[in-house]
């Protein structure tokens, strides 16, 4: 269970407020629709809120955070994880879309943008 929590709090930190504006279209659907990350066989669904902060659940246990865009990359910061973490993402992706990533604590991990919100 703990290394669950731990998986879901650290696919949250792939997934963060500078303006909407700012950063690219792929993360501009991340943050408007939300996202499943998949790490290994854990399916991670994260919502994202305009106000700059997140949430998501993994094996039955919630978590929270901050977000913030820089650019291309987006970056977060946990309730359960205080030392931000940012993740490039490709520019052009958009709801329905799957992708990889490369998260700088857990390596490769899967993206899915929700189709709504």
């Amino acid at each position: 269970m703990r290394l669950s929590l731990t998986v879901a709090i650290a696919a949250a930190a792939i997934i963060a407020p500078t303006a909407l504006a700012q950063g690219n279209d792929t993360l501009r659907a991340v943050v408007t629709n939300g996202v499943v990350i998949t790490v290994g066989k854990h399916a991670i669904p994260i919502s994202y809120k305009e106000d700059g902060t997140y949430s998501g659940a993994a094996s039955g246990a919630s978590f929270a955070g901050k977000w913030r865009i820089d650019g291309a990359k987006l970056c977060t910061i946990s309730d359960m994880s205080p030392s931000e973490t940012c993740t490039t993402y490709p520019d052009g992706m958009g709801p329905g879309d799957e992708f990889e990533v490369t998260n700088p604590s857990l390596g490769k991990v899967t993206v899915r943008i929700r189709k709504q919100g």
